[in-house]
Order: C-alpha cells, then structure tokens, then sequence
C-alpha cells in the first residue's frame, strides 16, 4: 500500500505491508532500482508477522524534498539520516533493517552509529560504509572495469548521458550486475518510473562525485560525516548476504568481518546478482526473519 510521510527535509513516499503491531522492519532500495525490489520479500515478511515499510530513497519514486534550495545531495551521510529521520516520523522505537547497495550503506551506518534503534542489520556485500579517505586507491583491475558507470558520472558527459539515456542506461546495469538473472530485463520496466523523479540525475550525480571527493557535501551532514569517517563497528546482530554471481565489483564480504563485532552469519546466495532481494526472495526474507 503506498503512503508518505514527512521528515524535516522530505515527503517519503513508501509501500506498506502487515500491521502496524508486528515487528517493524525496513527495507532499504539501491541505485538504479526502487521498491519493487521487495515486492515478495514484503510478502513474505507481513504473513510472518512484522509490520514492513519500504521507502523510495530521496531522488527516487515519488519521494520528495520539501524546500526548492536543499542541496540534492546523494551523499552516505543523507542517506543514513534520512533513515532516522524515517523511523522518527513514524514513531519507531527500534526495527530491523535491511538493504543493498545504497540502501544497505543506510542500514549499516544507522546501525553503527544509533544501534539503539537497530534491532538487526541485514546488510548485502558486507560493510557498506564508504571510507572517502581511500576513494583514491585503486582496486583490483577487474573490478575496477565494473565501476565504470562511477567514472562516467564524475564528468558532464556522464550527467548529460544519464539524464538523456537513463532508461537504457539503467536497464544496462540491471542486466551486467545480474548476469544470471534471466527476467532482469523485464523486471526493470515494472521500477523504471521510478528513476525519472525530478532529483533522480542530481541525486545521483552527487553521490558518485562525493564518495570520491570530488564534490562537497551538504554541510548539514559534516559532522555525521566525521563519524562515519572513523569506520564505525557495527555490534547489532547482522546477517550478511553476498551473492556469487554479482556483476559489480567482487567478492569482499568476507574481508568486512572486522567491522561486525555483534553476532554476526556470513551466507552465500547461489547464483544470485547484485539485486538479491529480487533475485532471492525467500533468502532475503529468512535473513531479516531471523532478527526478530
């Protein structure tokens, strides 16, 4: 059921599911995708008994910013606070939440930095905290081809190129990072309304320039920032997925195990890409599960 609700910077629009009385739980969209992602997870979910909320990040769906002169930032720092700021406006105390991708960098500062509001993490590829400070070293090769889409965006052709070609663009993405993923394609059409949000290209071209500084952040978010610079640890109980057939980058959850000082499981989802929620319904939704 879609619904909004306003934070100090935004209306949220969102997808509801189960009654309010169960366990919340929040689910937590990357770039380029939207809340479609958890259609059968959300399912799953409200039959077990939690109350499952499932927002559309700032720039994407029909979420919202309030004032015409807040910077459309993408940045991390933005992303985890409009978590918070989410939860507060719908008066929870505590929930578990689970993401991928952009939304699972939100999970895992907003349960590193106010684990007093996280009941469980379930977070996709490990720590998803970006450390700006190391944006500069260079990865391995092979991974460094897949972030190619990244570069492209830190110059104007890339913005010019996503604001005039981001249908085929992100279908693009959908289909490389999901090599094995054989209705990615169609899946793509049922979220790619989503991308065409008025904010979605700024958005989107911030965070990709901020998390390899090469462009300012809203100084709203300096000193989350700072924190988040230090690398928190996270000491909720955490369920990480990591899928083997990912097309982007490579295969790293297990070298974040540092990070996780809580009860912590490290599952591998078979032949599975980078969406695992679409991809792996039910093993998403055992994951969050078993948190509550």
């Amino acid at each position: 059921m879609g619904s909004h609700v306003t934070t100090p910077l935004l209306d949220v629009a969102y997808d509801q599911s189960g009654e309010p009385d169960g366990t919340p739980v929040v689910l937590l969209h990357g770039f380029p995708y939207d809340v479609r992602a958890y259609d059968d997870v959300a399912g799953s979910l409200a039959d077990a008994g939690a109350w499952v909320l499932v927002p559309y990040l700032r720039g994407f769906g029909g979420t919202r910013f309030l004032a015409a002169d807040t910077l459309r930032s993408g940045q991390q720092a933005a992303l985890a606070q409009d978590l918070l700021d989410f939860l507060d406006a719908l008066d929870i105390d505590r929930a578990v939440v689970a993401g991928y991708d952009w939304g699972g960098r939100a999970a895992c500062i907003a349960a590193a930095l106010w684990p007093d509001r996280v009941r469980g993490l379930v977070s996709v590829d490990g720590y998803n905290v970006q450390l700006i400070a190391h944006s500069g070293e260079p990865t391995r090769p092979e991974w460094e081809r897949t972030y190619w889409y990244q570069y492209y965006f830190h110059g104007e052709r890339g913005r010019r190129g996503l604001e005039r070609n981001r249908d085929e663009l992100c279908e693009l993405l959908w289909r490389t990072w999901s090599p094995t993923w054989a209705g990615a394609a169609e899946a793509f059409r049922a979220s790619a309304a989503s991308l065409h949000n008025p904010d979605f290209v700024d958005v989107v071209i911030h965070s990709y320039r901020h998390r390899f500084g090469l462009a300012d952040g809203d100084p709203r978010y300096d000193r989350l920032e700072e924190l988040i610079a230090a690398a928190p640890r996270i000491g909720v109980p955490t369920v990480v997925l990591e899928g083997d057939a990912d097309g982007i980058g490579g295969p790293g959850a297990a070298e974040d195990r540092e990070y996780f000082t809580g009860p912590y499981e490290h599952r591998v989802l078979p032949g599975v890409g980078h969406n695992a929620p679409q991809e792996a319904p039910e093993a998403f939704a055992d994951a969050v599960r078993s948190l509550w």
